[in-house]
């Protein structure tokens, strides 16, 4: 893999941490503002809803420039967003910071994730993917554990510093490794928009929404579940996330290298095990050995599906795979938002904390029965319809649709023709 994978990958660590670090910092930030637990957990929610509007937003304006330079403009957006966030005044200012720093999320891996399939050859794209993803799950393992331990010990003001740092490190890596690219040529709003009238590009959104959501409704309480149901201590959910990143990480690369031969078949075991692990967590739940094996088990087999379904999304947004790839980002948080939503009102319900779970295996089943209308759709599509891993201009070839799904391999040249619009 390329070097300069190893640049995309520290900023996606810089922005995996800056998302989840302060679940673990609330007490400290809303202690500083005097503000309430509820009201700090608001920078949560600030979070999520700057990726979903930031996402399409940063990656149409990124269409004005080359990605190489869209990509460092982001990483100075994110180190702008999280000084703020460490240097804030007032709440209001803390939460402006954090709203500027989730612009970048979206774009960045929608971006990214197709300069990182365009630096490999096309059966290697998925797992292009998932290496600057890697920078994602290791946040997780590493970042989220370490800044949270920072926050607490000294101050989270520093936390956000050294996050903001990541962020330079992460510019500097990009204009040192990451070759230069074009901007891309005869791409306008219409087109990048005409995509979402594709089908099949709106049912892998679909998966992403509900797959990641199952996984997300069972990790927004696994404090509460771990502790008051499993009987762990507090000071024990630290490592326990670590366990959960552990598991992002190897099923994300797990996901990587199967993805690219094995796509559908990948989705359909991923999905269906991470049901069957999530209904489980309902009894493993109150067992300290169980629950940690199964914690792992969730991280693993829901970020097997990251790889795919990313791939799977570009490969049918067919002239306009970076807007496509960033809103399936915003897609990931949109169902972190409705599981943790679906599993309060569970809860609240007086079913106890582990029934989240049963929600989260629903999500997971609906992600399943998403995948298999899809593919029932794509055999059923004439073989000239199933375009994959749509040609851009910039991009130097198209993705491989070695997928097992039986796509044809489209190689459009954008100087002979352009690029064909499904649906």
């Amino acid at each position: 893999m390329p070097l300069a994978l190893l640049a995309l990958a520290i900023g996606a660590f810089g922005i995996g941490t800056t998302e989840f670090v302060i679940l673990g910092l609330l007490p400290e930030v809303a202690g500083t503002f005097d503000v309430s637990i509820t009201t700090a957990g608001l920078l949560v929610s600030g979070y999520a809803v700057g990726v979903l509007v930031g996402a399409p937003l940063m990656t149409v304006l990124g269409t004005r420039v080359s990605r190489k330079r869209m990509l460092i403009l982001l990483m100075a957006l994110f180190v702008l967003g999280n000084a703020l966030t460490a240097l804030a005044p007032a709440f209001g200012v803390i939460m402006l910071g954090r709203v500027v720093a989730s612009f970048t999320h979206g774009a960045f891996f929608g971006i990214g994730s197709v300069v990182a399939a365009d630096l490999v050859a096309p059966e290697k794209k998925a797992a292009a993917i998932s290496t600057m993803f890697a920078g994602l799950t290791l946040a997780n393992v590493l970042g989220v554990p370490l800044g949270t331990l920072i926050g607490q010990s000294v101050s989270w003001r520093l936390t956000f510093l050294l996050v903001a740092a990541l962020g330079v490190l992460g510019a500097v890596g990009i204009a040192r490794l990451v070759p230069e690219q074009p901007k891309p040529e005869g791409v306008h709003l219409r087109h990048e928009l005409a995509v979402f009238r594709n089908a099949q590009v709106l049912l892998a959104m679909g998966m992403t929404v509900l797959g990641f959501g199952g996984v997300f409704a069972a990790l927004t309480y696994v404090k509460p579940m771990m502790t008051d149901v499993a009987g762990f201590s507090e000071g024990a959910v630290t490592w326990l996330l670590a366990v959960v990143g552990l598991g992002m990480l190897v099923g994300n690369w797990v996901g990587g290298r199967l993805a690219d031969r094995h796509l559908m078949p990948l989705l359909y075991g991923s999905l269906l095990a991470l049901a069957g692990v999530l209904a489980l967590f309902t009894v493993t739940a109150h067992d300290r050995t169980a629950s940690v094996i199964t914690l792992f088990l969730i991280g693993a087999l829901g970020f097997a599906t990251v790889p795919p379904l990313q791939k799977r999304v570009m490969d049918n947004a067919a002239g306009a795979p970076t807007l496509a790839a960033a809103v399936n980002i915003g897609a990931f948080n949109l169902g972190n938002a409705i599981a943790a939503w679906l599993g309060g009102l569970v809860i609240d319900a007086g079913h106890g904390y582990e029934s989240a779970n049963w929600v989260g295996a629903g999500l997971a089943l609906g992600a399943l029965a998403l995948a298999v209308v899809a593919h029932g759709l794509e055999r059923r599509a004439p073989a000239r319809s199933r375009v994959p891993a749509a040609h851009v201009p910039g991009v130097r070839t198209a993705l491989s649709g070695q997928s097992g799904q039986g796509d044809s391999v489209v190689a459009d040249r954008a100087a002979e023709r352009p690029a064909r619009l499904p649906g």
